[in-house]
């Protein structure tokens, strides 16, 4: 694993400061970071940013990529975040289905959807959790059945994000009941403009709202059905180790990390070694990130690798969100915070209980871990993604 930065990496995060301080994309990220919204439109700052070609630099020119690399995009995904560039739109469209789509997609599928995901003139997220399910995917009830050149979806998805901002959905459904419940389930990708397609929300704490998603006979061709019929666990898990870096968790732990300091002068040397263990934790949520993504960009998807990347970084981005309300108090007024940094982390305090939920259970990251022991079978421990 390096731990600076090839000439790649730097060009490109010298490149992003660049085009952040162009004065279109540096008003559009002002109007994101003033709206005043708790979940702004961020969809004409990420157009700006895929015009230059800054949102897929990973992905094949083909594509719109720029065929960088792995730790390119990561290197990117760092300076936009750094920046106070809202993440969780990309993380889906890029990261997740974008991702999903170039390791499992034929060449027609990508050919139709990876170019506008890269210059951001579409945008994706997920079905996958339904109500009752928790984190076993595999008992999922959504139902698809044959119809024509296609199949019909219906079913409720719940706990998905940016769905009212997104154009397509990579959504599991069952095709079919065999001998285990990993059988018979499907992956499609489903037009969320089409007819049956309701999106509603469902309350929650967080700024960033989860979705419920119903579909209603929605009809979906044979052409935007991903991998073979009744294959869909085996590709999830596959497609699992390159989502799991633990990326965006590290960088939550980082900037709500950032923001904590900001408010912190003199220190006594209880508060000076909690400030120094916290930081270490958010340092090594990130080395274990890149650990990662480096094995990415050799061609090793190690999915036991991945779970523990996502397990310690969700867990180390939780406990920094709790951290800080601890040190500044429950109203972040018991020291001088800057305002800014006070809404950053009264927000992390609210989303920080879904981050070891999200993307697999910290249960279930563990007991994947687990399963890579002697004797063990990592079948069940999959622990699909709860989104």
């Amino acid at each position: 694993m390096r731990f600076e930065d090839d000439d790649t990496e730097r060009k490109l995060r010298e490149e992003v400061g660049r085009v952040l301080a162009e004065p279109d994309v540096a008003e559009l990220l002002a109007e994101v970071r003033t709206s005043g919204l708790a979940e702004p439109d961020v969809r004409p700052l990420y157009r700006a940013l895929g015009r230059r070609g800054l949102l897929a630099v990973g992905w094949p020119v083909r594509y719109g990529g720029r065929d960088a690399g792995h730790a390119a995009a990561a290197a990117v995904a760092e300076e936009l975040v750094a920046a106070g560039v809202p993440d969780m739109l990309h993380v889906l469209s890029v990261q997740i289905v974008g991702a999903f789509l170039a390791q499992a997609g034929t060449d027609e599928q990508k050919e139709r959807h990876l170019p506008a995901l890269a210059a951001g003139e579409r945008f994706a997220t997920v079905l996958y959790t339904e109500p009752e399910t928790g984190s076993d995917l595999a008992a999922l009830r959504c139902a698809a059945v044959r119809d024509g050149d296609g199949h019909r979806l219906t079913g409720t998805k719940v706990w998905g994000l940016k769905s009212s901002f997104s154009d397509l959905a990579l959504c599991a459904a069952r095709t079919s009941r065999g001998a285990s419940k990993y059988d018979g389930i499907s992956l499609f990708l489903v037009d969320l403009n089409a007819d049956g397609v309701s999106v509603g929300s469902v309350p929650g704490i967080a700024d960033e709202q989860f979705d419920r998603v119903e579909l209603d006979g929605v009809h979906v061709p044979a052409a935007d059905l991903l991998g073979e019929e009744d294959e869909g666990w085996p590709l999830l898990n596959r497609c699992l180790a390159v989502e799991r870096t633990g990326l965006d968790y590290s960088l939550k732990a980082r900037t709500w990390f950032t923001a904590a300091l900001a408010g912190i002068g003199a220190a006594d040397d209880a508060l000076a070694e909690a400030v120094g263990r916290r930081g270490a934790q958010a340092e090594a949520a990130r080395l274990l990130a890149w650990e990662v993504i480096s094995g990415l960009d050799r061609g090793e998807a190690d999915p036991v690798a991945a779970a523990r990347a996502k397990y310690y970084t969700s867990e180390a981005a939780q406990e920094i969100a709790v951290w800080a309300a601890l040190v500044h108090g429950a109203d972040y007024g018991w020291r001088e915070l800057p305002a800014d940094a006070a809404r950053t982390l009264e927000a992390a305090y609210r989303e920080a209980p879904g981050l070891t939920l999200s993307a697999g259970t910290s249960e279930m990251m563990l007991e994947l871990v687990a399963s890579a022991l002697p004797g063990r079978s990592g079948e069940e421990a999959a622990g699909g993604p709860t989104s």
